[in-house]
């Protein structure tokens, strides 16, 4: 084996232990009272800790809590089909949310709910060092983001995270009130895939 190969054999380790170590912090952490109160397993992300693409939602839901991974329910299946439509494998990609615990009821994460997961959330974009990130709903692009537009003025432009394009679209959720959205959804993951050669 070269020396190349070593290096980034032990740096890939690194990084699993050091994402490994993050999981461990989130699953004991406390400063959420009422999301600790009600959460089955914090849901800490699930993938590729080398994917070129990081997807990132708003929160876990009923089955992610369940379950302790991030979106196995309904929408969930949603996304695989769009990513498998573009050729893109979900196990080759890394999917996380903002906010690592279920808010009681999927009501959406308060500004301090976001504000304490975030150092979690930054922490694995850092490790990971993914080649694009991509905003699945406002939450999550405005937590990236750090801005207020709605997801409508967000979408089809490439943004920035810390030089890391981001592309903004819909929660695959959103699918189930307006069937028209998983096209728009399909048209802005395929501008997300196509960053990663860019």
């Amino acid at each position: 084996m070269s020396y190349y190969a070593m290096t980034q054999k032990l740096s890939a380790a690194k990084r699993d232990r050091e994402l490994a170590d993050l999981a461990n912090q989130v699953s004991v952490c406390s400063q959420c009272a009422a999301l600790v109160a009600g959460r089955t397993h914090p849901v800490f992300g699930s993938g590729n800790h080398s994917a070129a693409i990081l997807l990132v939602g708003e929160a876990p839901g009923r089955n992610e809590d369940l379950k302790g991974e991030p979106f196995v329910g309904a929408a969930g299946r949603v996304l695989n089909g769009i990513l498998e439509a573009l050729g893109v494998l979900r196990e080759d990609v890394f999917i996380t949310n903002v906010v690592k615990c279920r808010p009681p009821k999927n009501r959406k994460p308060l500004p301090d709910e976001i504000a304490n997961c975030r150092p979690y959330l930054e922490t694995q974009i850092a490790l990971i060092q993914p080649r694009v990130l991509g905003a699945l709903g406002g939450t999550a692009a405005g937590a990236l983001l750090d801005t207020r537009e709605t997801l409508a003025r967000l979408r089809g432009t490439v943004h920035r995270y810390r030089n890391i394009p981001v592309v903004c679209t819909y929660h695959p959720a959103y699918v189930f009130r307006n069937r028209e959205i998983e096209s728009l959804i399909q048209d802005d993951l395929r501008l997300l895939v196509g960053q990663i050669g860019s």
